[in-house]
Formats: C-alpha cells, sequence, structure tokens
C-alpha cells in the first residue's frame, strides 16, 4: 500500500520528495541468513531505494521535469488496443496503445513498461481485473502511462501511474486526477507542428562529460535491479559487457511480465559507460529501446546499436534486425564474426570474481557498518567504467606513441587476454577508429 502524504491525494503523485531523496532507507531485511531478492521486480517496491552518493551528484549533473503528455490504453474486445484518452490531445501517440500493452499481459494481473516513442521515453503501468461482463469478455484491461525526453526520472511517478490505473479500472472515464497531474507536469517544449520535437535533447539525458556516459537510473528502480541483473545472468555479464562495447544491436526475449526486463535493458547499457573525453564520438550511440513490439521493426530497422526487449518470438525469426539474441541466460548470435566473443577465457572469469568480491565486501560493509554512502548500482557501473577507461586508455596512449603497436603486455595491462581476446580487441579498434596495431601471434594459425 502506497504511504499517503499530508498533500491532498489529488496532487500526491511524486514518490519522493527531492529534498529527501538523499536520506538513508534501511537494509533490505534477511531471512535464514540469505539476502531477500524477490523475483519480481515490483515486489521489491519502488520505495525501496538505494541510497548514497550517485554519480549523478559526483558530476554535478541534474535534469528537469518534462512529461510530454499523459494517457489511458484500454483493451477493447472489438477493436483491440486502443488510446481511449490523452492530453494533450494533439499529440502523436501512434503505437503507443502496443507499447504501453505487451503482448501476452492478458496472462498476467499487472506490469510496468518502459519503452521508446519516437525521441521520448514513457513509462506505462498495466492492470487487468477480472469483471462480470460478457461485453468485457470477464477481464478488464487498461494502462495509464506518460511520455518524457528522459527516462531516469520517470520513476517519481510509478505509484501515481499504479493508483491511478486501478481507479480507471474501477471508475473508467475519470480523469481528473490525469488532467490535474498533466496541468502539474507538463513540459514547456518548442513547436514542432504536432506537438513533438523533431531532434532528440541529448542534453536530456547524456551527462556533459561524454556522451557516451549512460544516465544513472538510480532511483528509476527498486533496489536490488543490480544484484537481479547479476544473479540471473552471472558469468555471462562479461559476454554481455563486450557486446556492448561494440555496439551492437542487442535484443532480450522474455514472456510477460517485463518490467524487469527493462530493468535488464538499462543494465546492459550501464555496461558500455565510459568517462574519457572524446573516446567514442563517432561510434553509434547505444540507445536503450526498452519494450519493443512488431509495430517497431521499422524503427529497428535503420538503427545501429541499441538494446530492447520484447515479448514477441517471432523477433528471433528476424535475424536482420540484431546481432546478439539473449533468451532466458541464453546469450547467442547468428554472426559467424561474433562466436568468438561467446567463449568465456579465464581473464573474464577473474575479472567476474573481483565484482562478485567487490560486491560481497559492499553488502557486508552495509550491514556491519551501517554504510550508506554507497550501493550497488555505483559499484556496478563504476566496475565497468574503469575496465572501460582503462582499456582505451591504453589504446590512446598506444596510438598517440611513436611505436602504435599494441604487445600482449599492453593487452594484460587492460585487463585482456592476450589470444583469447584477440578478435575482440580487432574490432574494438575498427569500430573506435584507433590508429594503433595489433601483433600479438594466434596460436591457431602457422
Amino acid at each position: 500500500m502506497v504511504e499517503q502524504s499530508d498533500r491532498a491525494p489529488l496532487l500526491d503523485w511524486e514518490e519522493i520528495p527531492p529534498n529527501e531523496l538523499t536520506q538513508a532507507v534501511p537494509a533490505p531485511a534477511k531471512e535464514n541468513g540469505s539476502e531477500s531478492n524477490p523475483p519480481d521486480g515490483r515486489s521489491l517496491g519502488s520505495t525501496a531505494l538505494a541510497i548514497g552518493i550517485s554519480l549523478k551528484e559526483r558530476l554535478g549533473w541534474e535534469e528537469k521535469d518534462q512529461i510530454v503528455a499523459v494517457f489511458v490504453v484500454t483493451f477493447d474486445t472489438r477493436s483491440g488496443n486502443m488510446v481511449e484518452w490523452c492530453l494533450p490531445q494533439d499529440v502523436n501517440l501512434d503505437g503507443v496503445e502496443f507499447k504501453s500493452m505487451a503482448s501476452g499481459s492478458h496472462r498476467i494481473a499487472n506490469d510496468f513498461i518502459y519503452f521508446r516513442k519516437g525521441c521520448y521515453f514513457g513509462l506505462a503501468c498495466f492492470a487487468n481485473m477480472p469483471v462480470e461482463s460478457e461485453l468485457e469478455r470477464g477481464a478488464r484491461m487498461k494502462s495509464v502511462g506518460i511520455l518524457s525526453p528522459s527516462y531516469t526520472l520517470l520513476y517519481r511517478y510509478m505509484h501515481f501511474l499504479e493508483n491511478q490505473v486501478r481507479h480507471q479500472l474501477q471508475c473508467p472515464g475519470s480523469y481528473s486526477p490525469l488532467e490535474a497531474f498533466y496541468e502539474d507536469k507538463k513540459a514547456v517544449l518548442p513547436p514542432a507542428g504536432n506537438g513533438l520535437v523533431t531532434a532528440c535533447p541529448t542534453s536530456a539525458w547524456v551527462p556533459a562529460i561524454n556522451r557516451c556516459m549512460h544516465p544513472e537510473m538510480k532511483i528509476t528502480h527498486p533496489a536490488g535491479c543490480m544484484s537481479q541483473f547479476i544473479h540471473f545472468f552471472g558469468e555471462q555479464i562479461m559476454v554481455l559487457w563486450k557486446f556492448a562495447l561494440l555496439r551492437k544491436r542487442i535484443l532480450i526475449f522474455s514472456p510477460p511480465p517485463v518490467g524487469v526486463v527493462c530493468y535488464r535493458v538499462y543494465c546492459c547499457c550501464s555496461l558500455a559507460n565510459i568517462s574519457i573525453p572524446g573516446i567514442g564520438v563517432s561510434v553509434p550511440e547505444f540507445r536503450p529501446f526498452f519494450y519493443i513490439n512488431v509495430a517497431d521493426i521499422a524503427a529497428l530497422a535503420t538503427e545501429m546499436s541499441y538494446v530492447a526487449c520484447t515479448t514477441e518470438k517471432i523477433f528471433e525469426e528476424k535475424k536482420e534486425l540484431y546481432d546478439v539474441y539473449v533468451d532466458n541466460q541464453n546469450v547467442k548470435t547468428h554472426r559467424e564474426s561474433l562466436q568468438p566473443l561467446l567463449r568465456l577465457n579465464g581473464v573474464d572469469r577473474e575479472k567476474y570474481r573481483k565484482l562478485s568480491e567487490q560486491r560481497q565486501l559492499l553488502l557486508y560493509t552495509q550491514e556491519v557498518d551501517g554504510d550508506c554512502t554507497s550501493n550497488e548500482e555505483d559499484l556496478f557501473i563504476l566496475f565497468f567504467m574503469e575496465q572501460n577507461n582503462r582499456i582505451f586508455q591504453t589504446l590512446s596512449e598506444v596510438a598517440a606513441s611513436a611505436d602504435p603497436t599494441l604487445t600482449a603486455e599492453h593487452v594484460r595491462a587492460m585487463g585482456l587476454d592476450p589470444q583469447a581476446d584477440r578478435t575482440f580487441l580487432v574490432d574494438l579498434l575498427e569500430l573506435y577508429g584507433i590508429d594503433a596495431m595489433l601483433v600479438i601471434d594466434n596460436p591457431c594459425c602457422p
């Protein structure tokens, strides 16, 4: 149950007041000496938030609330998914009726979905309520959602959307709270004829330090998101890390609910953070698409790099749309040139062991010392950022030297295996346009 504030219920749509974001939250309870990690991301509760000094604060980066649209989507037994109501009335919501109600959702009671609509990001909460109605075939299904130029602040309205979708199920057609919400939070954006900006406002979701740095979603997800990601993929995280650095098109399949899978999309994007100025400016932007469906096929066909998730198995056959396909914990690729990257090597396993050790140390410090200044998301993001920075710092120094030759010693200094990571390094040099020569002998060749 959502704890109500002393504000009027109609206006109680912010999950946490901004001045409370840095307050300490007690660590999750333990059972039988093990960490409590509910399998459903929603059950963790978006108020059980990671705390401490965020990367966003360290970088001095802050963004503003900008709600572009609010909408209600319903399932009609005759017409299918349809936008029932929206503000502003002239906003382009083509396709949102399918993005905000995932395929297969009729089999679950509730869900939440992150998605992209053009240059905007959306968050919708879905609910399915049994009704005694032949016209509705025994079930009433709706989603209530919002659009914004950034996905990192959408979390603030999760509970409001959850409450509103329940309200819409119980009292269809009652839009007053949504109207008041939009009037309070609507964005002031430049006119572009159809009410949408024509270019992605990169300043809204990319820190000034580097275009390849992804924004933090610390308070966009329940505490434990990163922990679940690590537990779910295990050592396969190191495979995903290499594909992420190479800006491959990664598609994650999962049946509903898709909310927790949207968090995996974000976690994958976090693997590719680089904080060295100037690195990666010429490579494709590694963008989260979050949830996609067949209506997105045309848009995906033009994308050079992305991470997305879907509930539609038909995408597995659309091999021209992706480079890497993730089904459960199974990471695979149909591209022969990428096959070597699927194999874990000893250095990969050592990196994963170090990540696990650092995480256990953090959890121990939080429990024993009551340390509330660090959290798993910071650890996860910084761990891979440091790995990436070490690689590109070494490559840049070698490329700028009188002898731009990469030796086995250089590769080991980058935290890679000179032999097993040869294909990865060759692809990395080509993609990032780094003028260095790799002369490590391949033992498979004479």
